[in-house]
């Protein structure tokens, strides 16, 4: 006759429920109590098998995917990232879609009781949270992975965005710029997302350290949508005064947008308008845009990987990790031209 987790649990002198949660390696376990219940389960030939999941543990063999939008590159990426590493070794997909993205309208919240009892894991996609979504998010009682930006109180896969703003505003300073407009994401919502925040931050902190001002008025917000570009580019060209010479992109798309526009109002990139983003989608080397390299792809498989090893038993294998980044210099920015200094309306 097999043994079962309610055999271990006798032995061990716990719940079923503890067996469980220590075989799974979820919290709430001492390590002296989860070392016992793991010596025991040895002894006994107690297997957590598939196939007996469900009645021993209570494994659904899924992990949980937490998104804001899935036909947008970074998200499409990063799933494809998530999927590889699942599929290899025998997990299945749940994708938990709030609908709305970054906007205070999404078409649901995010509560703890979406994902109970029908995931393993959760791995927490780039996604804008409010406090009560935050507070929700620390009570999920199962291993629990960021990808793409920070959450306070959770492990997280993504790059340094205050490091890689700061790079690419750096990038337009060392080619002669100093009239330099900024299109981010943050709009002061409800919703807490530290991405775009950072990115500000970032882009803010290398103008003062080069001494150089921050204009007010070339300040603009985007959704990190192609359109939302195409929007800013227009509003800036349309303001009386001054003209940027160059404009630092808080993403790719939000720099497609903006190189589109130019074209279409017979703005040169880069000659009158140096355009760099981040991500490096993969179409910004056809557009020729310069960019900061990151890869969601690689940042979302590496989340699985920690999720499937804390389920296997290797305690501490959810961890922050910091991932890489590369400037890439492309057609879209240039040293800036003398006549172009501070260029006024015509």
């Amino acid at each position: 006759m097999a043994v079962t987790a309610d055999d271990v649990a006798t032995v061990a002198g716990v719940s079923t429920a503890t067996v469980s949660r220590a075989m799974r390696g979820l919290p709430r376990v001492s390590p002296k109590t989860r070392e016992k219940i793991l010596a025991i389960a040895e002894d006994l030939g107690y297997v957590a098998s598939s196939s007996a999941s469900g009645l021993a543990t209570g494994r659904t063999r899924t992990v949980g995917v937490l998104a804001p939008y899935v036909n947008r590159w970074f998200f499409s990426a990063a799933l494809d990232g998530i999927y590889q590493e699942l599929h290899g070794r025998g997990y299945n997909l749940s994708l938990f879609n709030l609908g709305g993205g970054h906007s205070r309208n999404r078409n649901r919240p995010f509560s703890r009781t979406m994902v109970q009892k029908h995931i393993d894991a959760l791995l927490v996609l780039c996604t804008p949270l409010t406090e009560e979504e935050i507070k929700d998010l620390h009570q999920v009682d199962m291993p629990l992975i960021v990808v793409g930006g920070p959450v306070i109180g959770c492990s997280s896969v993504a790059i340094d965005d205050y490091v890689v703003a700061e790079q690419a505003t750096s990038h337009l300073i060392s080619l002669g710029h100093r009239d330099i407009a900024l299109l981010h994401g943050d709009d002061d919502s409800a919703l807490k997302f530290a991405v775009p925040i950072l990115r500000i931050k970032g882009f803010k902190d290398s103008m003062v350290r080069a001494e150089i001002p921050i204009r007010k008025e070339w300040d603009r917000f985007g959704d990190f949508s192609v359109r939302s570009g195409q929007r800013a580019l227009v509003s800036l060209w349309e303001q009386p005064g001054p003209r940027p010479t160059a404009i630092f992109c808080a993403s790719d798309e939000m720099a497609f947008g903006v190189i589109f526009e130019a074209r279409r109002l017979g703005i040169s990139v880069p000659g009158d308008l140096s355009v760099i983003g981040i991500d490096d989608h993969e179409l910004s080397e056809a557009v020729g845009l310069t960019t900061i390299r990151q890869s969601p792809a690689d940042q979302a498989q590496m989340g699985t990987k920690m999720l499937l090893d804390e389920l296997a038993g290797h305690r501490g294998a959810v961890h922050t990790v910091v991932a890489s980044h590369e400037l890439m210099v492309r057609d879209s920015t240039a040293p800036l031209q003398v006549s172009r200094r501070s260029p006024a309306r015509a």
